[in-house]
């Protein structure tokens, strides 16, 4: 258990006594009397309670916060945010999110710095990829304005799970857009929900900064070409899981996947972006169907930056066996290397060493180090929130 609720056993017997004290009274905290005591008790444990959280053992999932804020696009426009501490949606039962796929996310990260300072990464950048998202399957567009109040809001609110700095961990921030409104015909929705949500995480692969193995299978595809593959929607995952759960059965880390229509040059990596490094080059796949990640983006960057060429074209399957380091990048993995790419077809195997190489490694701790201050921003990439 990584969360754990240390609440002893004849604490909680006195809040309930207390809490069952109050509601039979029916009496205000100021009048309470003799019962100041146990009062104070309800208010300590119920307001001031932090759970304990092994914050460097820290899975990448769920964890319950506080609060999360949400709003409606209706009539021609978007509503006021509202805080919600409620982790349930309800939704209409012919809403276009459940029959048509209506539906867009975004995932960005918080990090707490050695001053105490929380930093966001490159939230403009995803408000600005959810627009585009919004476009290519007709829906609402979350307003720059509104997106950022709305990231905001949700770090200030749940700031207690902002992970300490040097930890490993950070703040996930998932950012929802859905059609609300009902439809039976197949059409755009007229209303929206938007929301965001917040949850600790820590690294996307167990193995954290560690090579992984991975498997490259024809067998299926992440995205049809001209279709929705680089849009951030949640059917290209679902799309994704029966060939990772394959890579998993197979004690790999995820699939490594070609491109649809030939077969020849690589896609996407899982979740992620693939990159490959050789002769001072980083170079990246292009593909209208692979996502734009903001991170892959961000280590272009990084990079150029410290004198290295860089390159976005296709890779053909061949060139794998050229590369001295491969890795996948994304918001969630920030960077997996990879040691090891087999292809299931002819049980090729492309070996790239078990650890981290130096590029890699250097672009991993560069790019942390601007997320969580500890190396000054020059890109204008990190807001911090006040």
């Amino acid at each position: 258990m990584f969360l754990l609720f240390k609440i002893k056993y004849f604490s909680g017997i006195i809040i309930y006594i207390a809490i069952l004290i109050i509601i039979l009274n029916r009496i205000s905290f100021y009048k309470f009397g003799e019962y100041n005591y146990l009062c104070c008790i309800i208010i300590y444990k119920v307001k001031f309670a932090i759970m304990e959280i092994d914050w460097k053992n820290l899975p990448f999932g769920y964890v319950k916060t506080d609060y999360n804020v949400r709003t409606y696009y209706r009539n021609g426009k978007w509503g006021e945010l509202e805080i919600s501490s409620s982790e349930h949606i309800d939704i209409h039962i012919a809403a276009t999110v459940l029959h048509y796929g209506q539906e867009a996310f975004e995932g960005l990260k918080a990090f707490r710095g050695k001053d105490d300072k929380i930093r966001v990464f490159r939230c403009i950048d995803n408000a600005r990829r959810m627009q585009s998202t919004s476009k290519g399957i007709m829906m609402a567009e979350v307003p720059d304005e509104l997106f950022i109040e709305a990231v905001n809001k949700a770090i200030k609110l749940n700031k207690r799970f902002v992970p300490p700095y040097g930890s490993g961990a950070s703040l996930y921030i998932r950012p929802l857009l859905f059609g609300s409104g009902p439809e039976v015909g197949v059409k755009p929705a007229k209303e929206y929900f938007f929301m965001v949500f917040v949850t600790p995480v820590g690294p996307y692969f167990k193995e954290g900064f560690k090579p992984v193995d991975m498997l490259i299978t024809r067998e299926f595809d992440r995205a049809a070409p001209l279709g929705t593959g680089k849009y951030k929607v949640g059917g290209n995952y679902a799309a994704s899981l029966t060939s990772m759960e394959k890579a998993h059965q197979g004690g790999f880390a995820n699939v490594l996947y070609l491109d649809a229509r030939e077969k020849k040059y690589i896609d996407e990596c899982g979740p992620a972006n693939f990159f490959g490094i050789k002769n001072n080059t980083y170079i990246t796949p292009k593909s209208d169907s692979i996502l734009p990640s903001i991170t892959n983006m961000s280590l272009i960057d990084l990079a150029i930056s410290m004198g290295m060429k860089a390159e976005r074209r296709p890779i053909p399957i061949e060139e794998l066996e050229t590369f001295d380091e491969v890795g996948a990048c994304g918001t969630a993995a920030v960077i997996s290397p990879i040691k090891r790419i087999v292809d299931d077809s002819n049980g090729k195997e492309y070996l790239y060493g078990n650890e981290p190489g130096p590029i890699s490694s250097k672009l991993y701790n560069k790019l942390l180090a601007i997320q969580s201050g500890d190396e000054a921003d020059t890109f204008g990439w990190v807001t911090v929130i006040e």
